[in-house]
C-alpha cells in the first residue's frame, strides 16, 4: 500500500490534478472505480477536506460498508 500511495501522490502532483499539493492521510480507504466515475472521484478528492468536516473517515467507512457490503481486510 505504501508504494501505491507514494506513486499515486507523485502522479497526482506531477499532473497537477489538485490546486494544492496532494498527500495521503495516515488512514485511507481504497476501492476501484470504473473509468466513467473518474471525474467524480477527482471532485471527491478535491473537496475531501470540506467533505470530512461534515463526515469523518469512520462515518464514511461505515456508510460504504452498509451501502456496498465492503469489509476491512
Amino acid at each position: 500500500m505504501q508504494l501505491i500511495k507514494g506513486e499515486s501522490s507523485f502522479w497526482i502532483n506531477q499532473k497537477k490534478l489538485t490546486e494544492s499539493r496532494f498527500g495521503w492521510q495516515d488512514e485511507y480507504y481504497a476501492v476501484s472505480v470504473s473509468e466513467s466515475q473518474v471525474n467524480r472521484v477527482r471532485e471527491y478528492i478535491k473537496n475531501q477536506e470540506i467533505h470530512h468536516q461534515k463526515k469523518d473517515f469512520e462515518q464514511e467507512h461505515q456508510e460504504f460498508v452498509r451501502r456496498y457490503g465492503f469489509s476491512k481486510s
